[in-house]
């Protein structure tokens, strides 16, 4: 069996590459994903069952975040602001990929410092027992599991964490509908060979990723 061990690349497909190229160099965004053009003849409708979360230092990182998304055009779901797990935002792209912002401080502690400190794909899930067995049968180890609740595998420094959540608390964490159908529009890179999960997301190896993929990505 083809086996994986961390996620390495997150390929954004998109429906206006241009425009996508736009907004992720305007908003900074475009450091931690990959650009590739949808294939046009593929639907995409609601919910697309993905968040990409970035975990900041600061409130002020936050408040940042969003405001640079915001003034590249990207569409406030969430304004930051104190949740009951610390400070966060939520911005939907142009392309329509959901971006979480989160800090685990509550109080103002000074000015942003424009770090990152993880990135994390969370994939909403009809079944997180099958789909979280399938990931450990395909290599990748459990970090952290709370049920059937929340699931997060572990990652070596520098890769992107991916986790598991309900679909539909996932939707509702965002700020959207829950509903939706046709194609996720993002492809997951790692491990050496294509596949496909329980919920119909695409894996597929780094270098398989096309060469403009790799040149153009935004911000770079």
């Amino acid at each position: 069996m083809f086996v994986m061990t961390s996620l390495t690349q997150i390929t954004l497909e998109v429906t206006d590459l241009a425009a996508a190229e736009s907004f992720y160099a305007a908003s900074g965004l475009g450091a931690h994903v990959r650009l590739r053009a949808a294939a046009a003849d593929v639907p995409s409708e609601g919910f697309r069952g993905f968040t990409v979360s970035l975990t900041v230092p600061r409130p002020a990182d936050v408040r940042a975040l969003v405001e640079a998304a915001t003034a590249a055009g990207g569409t406030a779901l969430k304004p930051a602001a104190k949740s009951f797990w610390g400070y966060g935002g939520v911005v939907s792209a142009p392309d329509g990929t959901i971006w979480k912002f989160a800090s685990s401080e509550k109080k103002e502690s000074g000015p942003a410092t424009g770090l990152v400190e993880r990135v994390v794909v969370l994939l909403g899930t009809s079944d997180m027992t099958a789909t979280k067995e399938f990931y450990v049968a395909h290599g990748l180890t459990v970090a952290r599991s709370f049920g059937r609740k929340y699931v997060e595998f572990a990652a070596p420094e520098g890769a992107v964490t991916l986790a598991l959540y309900p679909r539909r608390a996932l939707a509702k964490d965002a700020g959207v509908p829950a509903d939706g159908g046709g194609a996720h529009r993002v492809a997951l890179g790692g491990g050496t060979a294509r596949f496909t999960d329980p919920d119909g997301f695409s894996w597929e190896p780094e270098t398989e990723a096309p060469a403009r993929a790799r040149a153009r990505t935004a911000g770079v």
